[in-house]
């Protein structure tokens, strides 16, 4: 009979050798059941693993239902009393560091309930968001696109997440959690994984109550396996027993069944889970324009000095108005302007007379007879802007030329490795998802360029 510390090894060797294997075993044990009209695999995948229709399957049908008790989290790790006893210690920004320990212990440990699940990602060496790129490679690649700086802010957060709340609840829990082990490394990996692969259960809407704090993430076995297009073929749902994958169209037999993680720009996917879609699938791909970028349009417009003093005084009632900040950004979708109301706002108030701008200020505001939601979103789309007045138009054209210039190389060169077959074959994967992003956000930029430029 083989001992204890001989079938261990054991079954650590069947897990790396065939850890898809392993892990569906373990899925039958702990109840989790997936449809005989599925598959899961690496191969005629997007990216990694996958999951393809053995045949065709109608709309509908469930795809695999997950026992709630089988979700990883704060609440069904084997160290939740401690997380519980430590709850206000463990207060945070992100709200993920009770999920972030649960994980260090977890993943660490050889009698994980969850070793068969989490063992898919030995290392995490296949997750490759931006922030496991060198500072260079941002820089080089996606200048321009805002991940740059939001990698350099998730960076920062972690590491003093890791150094003020994670480190201290370790040490004092030595039992538990090696600091030698459970390092800042393997918790940047982790915060990496619950990025990518964590799911959060939608807060149910009530009227009568006031505002709620997200559900905190989870991470949700085999959910996670599929991968995302915004025009995707499955949803999930939750009820109080299950968590349930649903076909939500016709999937033909050997088409890959795909999720969604949101409705959700290039930008957002390269920076959280590490992929783009190919240009120009990404129905929901945006562009940014910095607020700051309108404001600095409108003082090259302006016609004298005396004008530019008069932005500024505008400028700082629209910041006291919290319609605009130093930071803030304007976007733009396929179809649009997606934050209308506060674009139209700028715009209105920056292209004001200064009998108007006078009166706009002595009432504190708008009249109430301004105009409505619709009218402004109808006024700022795509099709509507040849419409818009001179001025309008004319800083539109500007802001969205200096968004432009921002990247480090313009949409043209982009637009020509897009269409080079041979060119774009010959870049790596890093480069070929940053060109996506690039691209589909100048697109945008361009196009809002093109329809606000003034008559000749």
């Amino acid at each position: 009979m083989a001992t204890d510390t001989k079938r261990a090894k054991i079954d650590d060797e069947i897990c790396v050798l065939d850890p898809l294997k392993n892990f569906l075993l373990w899925c039958d044990s702990v109840k989790l059941t997936l449809s005989d009209k599925v598959y899961l695999s690496k191969e005629g995948t997007v990216a990694e693993y996958g999951m393809l229709a053995k045949e065709d399957i109608e709309e509908g049908h469930i795809l695999f239902s997950i026992p709630r008790e089988t979700l990883l989290h704060q609440g069904t790790t084997k160290v939740k009393r401690v997380l519980e006893e430590g709850k206000k210690t463990l207060e945070s920004a992100s709200g993920w560091v009770p999920l972030l320990l649960s994980l260090l212990y977890e993943y660490t440990c050889s009698q994980s309930h969850w070793k068969p699940y989490l063992s898919l990602w030995p290392e995490f060496k296949t997750l490759d968001q931006p922030m496991f790129w060198s500072e260079e490679e941002r820089d080089k690649a996606l200048k321009g696109t805002g991940i740059p700086e939001a990698v350099n802010t998730d960076l920062k957060k972690l590491q003093d997440e890791y150094n003020n709340i994670v480190l201290p609840f370790m040490k004092s829990h030595p039992d538990l959690w090696d600091p030698e082990k459970h390092n800042l490394e393997l918790y940047k990996s982790l915060v990496a994984f619950v990025m990518a692969y964590s799911f959060q259960e939608p807060v149910e809407d009530d009227d009568e109550e006031e505002e709620k704090q997200p559900n905190p993430p989870m991470m949700v076995p085999m959910a996670d396996m599929l991968n995302h297009v915004s025009k995707h073929n499955a949803n999930l749902e939750y009820t109080p027993e299950c968590l349930k994958m649903v076909s939500v169209r016709h999937i033909g037999k050997g088409e890959e069944v795909f999720n969604t993680y949101g409705q959700m720009a290039n930008w957002q996917l390269l920076h959280m889970y590490g992929f783009a879609e190919p240009f120009p699938m990404n129905s929901n791909d945006t562009a940014d324009i910095q607020m700051s970028s309108v404001y600095k349009a409108a003082l090259q417009v302006a016609q004298n000095e005396a004008d530019q003093r008069l932005l500024v005084d505008k400028w700082n009632m629209l910041c006291e108005m919290e319609i605009v900040g130093e930071k803030g950004v304007f976007i733009f979708g396929q179809l649009g302007s997606l934050t209308y109301n506060e674009l139209y706002t700028t715009l209105k108030v920056l292209c004001m007379s200064v009998q108007d701008f006078e009166e706009f200020c002595e009432n504190e505001g708008w009249e109430e007879d301004e105009e409505d939601d619709d009218e402004m979103e109808q006024a700022l789309s795509f099709s509507r802007l040849t419409g818009l007045s001179a001025e309008w138009k004319c800083i539109l054209h500007t802001a969205s030329a200096l968004t432009l210039d921002s990247y480090s190389e313009d949409v043209e060169m982009d637009r020509r490795r897009l269409e080079d077959q041979g060119a774009l074959a010959e870049l790596g994967s890093r480069e070929k998802r940053a060109l996506h992003v690039r691209y589909g956000q100048k697109s945008i930029l361009q196009r809002l360029q093109q329809l606000t430029k003034p008559a000749s």
